[in-house]
């Protein structure tokens, strides 16, 4: 009988303003390596292809263009030795339709970031980071909701002693 999973691994931040996003972003993005999966997840408008966007350009620079991929689904980015993969599947209908997106192609060698990532169903990896964002105080405001699955666990630890060195 196999181990059961164990539960992840929840932290949440305040995210005062853009430039309190970009950061977070920019912190995961170091941790970021070939066969990561990152959900974004929250409603409509939370901010999850900026927080993509952030990501990608923390890794790229901002010189990378970073369309959304609500029609494309999906967009590639060469950036050095990682490829990104970004994913929208706000309309995919089941999870067997990612596959067509090179999904598989994702997971064996790229970061995954995946909006709507609970479409992917049974094919969500078991180690992942699903990052949730919801509207602040502010206009600019956000905040996160970061939940570790698997290996990410750790990861998600020393995510946030970087933010804890950070804000001291």
């Amino acid at each position: 009988m196999p181990a059961p999973h164990a539960p992840p691994a929840d932290y949440e931040v305040a995210l005062a303003d853009r430039a309190a996003t970009r950061r977070l972003a920019g912190r995961l993005a170091r941790l970021l390596r070939a066969g990561d999966v990152i959900g974004l997840s929250g409603a409509l408008g939370a901010g999850k292809t900026t927080f993509a966007r952030d990501v990608i350009h923390a890794l790229g620079g901002h010189d990378c263009e970073v369309p959304s991929p609500t029609f494309s689904l999906v967009q590639t980015y060469e950036l050095g030795a990682l490829t990104v993969w970004h994913f929208d599947l706000f309309r995919v209908d089941a999870p067997e339709d990612v596959v067509e997106l090179g999904f598989e192609d994702a997971l064996a060698d790229g970061v995954s970031l995946v909006e709507w990532p609970e479409r992917l169903g049974p094919l969500l990896p078991p180690d992942h980071l699903v990052v949730t964002l919801a509207q602040g105080a502010a206009p600019d405001a956000r905040i996160a909701r970061l939940s570790a699955h698997g290996t990410w666990t750790g990861r998600l630890a020393a995510l946030v002693e970087d933010l804890a060195i950070a804000d001291a």
